[in-house]
């Protein structure tokens, strides 16, 4: 014989599965467009960087804000050149520092003082090559970002 408890009784079962959504969109409409329609509502759609298409019309049904970002791929190119560079750049200083070290800790102080007077050079032209690299990232700022 099996013995029932009073607790189970009043308490409902779980029975799994999803819980409910408080307000399910239960109605359903549908549209037809032409060719050109359909490209300008997908462009739309794409821009808007929106995954869900149905939740893009709604959007622009019930007037609410869209917001749409545009990635430039020439920008992005430009982004990931310069920082490849400034990489190199701190590799040339970490390298400059360690040149130096060994320079002194090997060489007597004249023979250093030398090599670093050829190094101090190179570090000149290094050094203004950074300030046109500088220069050109401020143009492309100005001329392409800021629009």
């Amino acid at each position: 014989m099996r013995k029932e408890n009073n607790k189970d009784n009043t308490k409902s079962k779980n029975k799994g599965g999803r819980i409910p959504k408080v307000n399910p969109r239960i109605h359903r409409h549908v549209f037809r467009l032409n060719k050109e329609e359909n490209i300008k509502l997908l462009s739309l759609f794409e821009e808007s960087g929106m995954s869900n298409k149905a939740k893009f019309i709604i959007s622009l049904l019930f007037n609410k804000e869209i917001k749409t970002v545009k990635i430039d791929k020439g920008t992005l190119d430009f982004y990931m050149r310069l920082t490849t560079f400034h990489g190199q750049f701190r590799a040339i200083g970490v390298n400059y520092n360690q040149v130096v070290k060994i320079l002194y800790s090997h060489f007597t102080e004249k023979k250093a003082a030398i090599s670093l007077y050829k190094l101090e050079k190179q570090t000149k032209e290094l050094v203004s090559l950074c300030q046109k690299i500088i220069q050109i990232t401020e143009q492309f700022d100005t001329k392409y970002l800021t629009k």
